[in-house]
């Protein structure tokens, strides 16, 4: 639902199963993690042209039945070397914040073409902070407005020893003045050692008349006789007309026969009238209803609707609210199930941003679930946007 950076930097999390429940949940949203960094470190590069800059930022949070967290984030760039660095600490049973997670991303400008950068994932156990991720990324500009990245990842054996699990290798090309071609091949360790190709994605990228984009994603995936068969195809489609954009994203998978049909669709709306206030609307439907069986047709599951303006003062304040169906009558009308306000103050010394989010209980009523406070040294680098990028990846 947005564009740029979430500001919040963090997602709620409890373990209750000791050391290797939190590595594995480390696991899952590492890359959850490696993303937010970069997407801070790119919002706060884009607003500031020194050579040499740096910036913190720490976020507070309180949620409902979940254990209050705390985040804090940094950027530090100093000529061709950027290192992101992300702290999340949870309050432990005597009430003092205690260590979760670490990520540290450093990144090197090799020269005007390529780029390296590693991430290293760090989790604690018992007062000891324990490597538990590594990932390597080479980007690499070619001719013509080509390109390419390998990116390896590696997870600790049980002596501690880095073992690869996988290797990604995406390789972009430009087949026309408007329109690209991306292939990524994903491989994984085989039953017979070694890395084995585990899946594939071909994706095609082009721009027509009137700002329009097209792109067509396949998924591939491999049989049990080693042929690649199609798992799924998003085709999107993009529309720019002055301050006004639409877009859709149709997804289609081979049913149990293995004859492709959509299975969902998603279409998007943004605008912006003359005073600047923004609004988007992002619809869903699917086969799938909550509560009800399919009947083959798609149905609209959830409408997300935006609205940001800025304040005379410079005040940011983004409102969303989001309706789904009723699970116990899916036949009546969408109702709404939550409310999120973001609001970003800026300050002589930075910035400071709140999230509020509300949900409906069980009564009907709207009940406060979880509040964010972000503060930051620079005001670029907290960065609220009304909606996802619906041009093609």
């Amino acid at each position: 639902m947005r564009e740029g950076v979430d500001f919040t930097g963090w997602i709620h999390l409890t373990t209750s199963d000791g050391p290797r429940l939190s590595q594995i949940l480390l696991l899952a949203i590492g890359a959850y993690f490696c993303f937010s960094l970069a997407l801070w470190a790119q919002t706060s590069d884009s607003q500031t042209v020194d050579a040499n800059k740096s910036w913190t930022a720490t976020t507070e949070s309180k949620s409902d039945n979940i254990n209050p967290t705390r985040t804090t984030e940094s950027h530090t760039q100093s000529g061709n070397h950027t290192i992101d660095k992300q702290s999340v600490q949870r309050r432990a049973s005597d009430g003092h914040f205690e260590p979760f997670q670490d990520i540290e991303k450093e990144s090197v400008q090799v020269n005007a073409d390529t780029v390296r950068t590693v991430t290293r994932t760090f989790g604690w156990a018992n007062g000891a902070r324990t490597l538990v991720q590594v990932t390597e990324e080479e980007k690499q500009g070619l001719a013509g407005g080509d390109s390419k990245v390998v990116r390896a990842t590696s997870n600790p054996d049980l002596n501690g020893n880095l073992q690869l699990v996988q290797r990604e290798i995406e390789e972009t090309k430009k087949t026309g003045a408007d329109a690209e071609e991306t292939k990524t091949t994903v491989m994984r360790p085989s039953v017979n050692g070694g890395m084995a190709p585990a899946m594939q994605v071909q994706e095609r990228r082009s721009q027509g008349a009137d700002d329009t984009v097209e792109s067509q994603k396949t998924t591939l995936l491999p049989d049990g006789s080693g042929n690649w068969q199609v798992s799924e195809i998003r085709q999107a489609t993009t529309r720019q007309e002055g301050k006004n954009r639409s877009s859709e994203e149709r997804v289609s998978r081979p049913d149990s026969e293995g004859k492709l049909g959509e299975v969902s669709r998603t279409v998007s709306k943004a605008s912006e009238n003359a005073s600047g206030e923004k609004r988007n609307t992002l619809e869903t439907h699917s086969l799938d209803v909550p509560g009800s069986a399919r009947d083959g047709s798609l149905h609209l599951i959830e409408r997300a609707t935006t609205a940001q303006r800025t304040s005379s003062t410079g005040q940011q304040i983004t409102e969303q609210q989001v309706e789904q169906p009723n699970p116990g009558d899916p036949s009546d009308d969408l109702r709404i199930t939550t409310l999120t306000t973001d609001t970003v103050r800026p300050g002589p010394s930075g910035a400071q941003a709140t999230r509020t989010v509300q949900a409906r209980d069980a009564n009907g009523g709207f009940g406060v679930v979880s509040v964010d406070i972000t503060k930051s040294d620079n005001v670029h680098a907290i960065q609220v946007q009304i909606a996802p990028s619906q041009k093609p990846k």
